[in-house]
């Protein structure tokens, strides 16, 4: 095995090294090991090498699947078969435990137009609280509200959200990309009992933007993950609501940029 095989299944290997143990928002129901938390080891100095290669030449979700792969001590979990909630909770966890729990935000006051400088702390984000609880096959029942169908849904995980950002990265330029039809193509299980694909996806072509925004909101409200929405009172008084992102300045600690 080369180095580069060594360093990428080394958090699946050695799972006796330092660790901790992190809680999955998803509360393991939609992984056949049902296991509610995982094993995740610290960053070190000699994981910084390889962050700064992956972020040379990756997308956000390889960089999350490639941390998680480094670091989680679960053989069985394969990053890329997650839900993008529970690899959040590893990201943070991450770097708490790097860099601490203060994060800075740069934000706009709505009263003035003028930026200004925000500092959460991380350690205090928690598990949102969903809706509905999913079958024991992990999908979801809604009924639509203009075609009255029922519906059958599953969660996309870090490998479906990775297969969507490399299909719209190479759709023709010039060309509008479907990425609400793509994505409600490997949402939808079945209708009305119809698991059929072609059914679906000939159903989807023409379905009513109100069961199609019905679907996303659904699904945004019962996916598991963190409660990243903050609250706070800009310089002028006036309140901002926004939501804690995993963009370049959630990583520059990670690679001194």
């Amino acid at each position: 095995m080369d180095n580069n095989s060594q360093t990428n299944q080394y958090g699946q290997m050695d799972f006796n090294l330092p660790h901790d143990i992190v809680p999955l928002p998803s509360g393991g129901k939609y992984y056949k090991s049902k296991k509610k938390s995982v094993k995740v080891g610290y960053l070190t100095a000699s994981d910084e090498n390889m962050l700064t290669n992956i972020v040379s030449q990756s997308n956000r979700e390889n960089l999350f699947t490639s941390l998680v792969r480094l670091k989680m001590y679960e053989p069985e979990l394969k990053p890329e078969e997650m839900l993008f909630g529970d690899i959040e909770a590893i990201m943070i966890f991450l770097r708490n435990t790097s860099f601490g729990t203060d994060y800075t935000v740069s934000l706009t006051d709505p009263s003035t137009e003028k930026k200004f400088n925000v500092t959460v702390d991380l350690g205090e984000i928690k598990i949102k609280t969903t809706l509905t609880e999913p079958d024991e096959n992990g999908l979801f029942t809604t009924v639509l509200p203009k075609t009255g169908l029922t519906v059958k849904l599953k969660l996309l995980n870090a490998g479906d959200e990775l297969e969507l950002t490399k299909r719209a990265e190479s759709y023709p330029v010039g060309r509008v990309v479907p990425k609400i039809t793509w994505r409600l193509l490997k949402m939808i299980v079945s209708l009305d009992g119809n698991t059929d694909s072609e059914f679906i996806a000939s159903f989807i072509e023409k379905m009513p933007i109100m069961d199609s925004k019905h679907i996303r909101r659904f699904m945004n409200d019962n996916e598991p993950g963190l409660d990243l929405k903050k609250v706070i009172l800009a310089p002028s008084g006036e309140q901002v609501e926004f939501e804690i992102n995993f963009g370049v300045d959630f990583f520059r600690p990670f690679f001194g940029v």
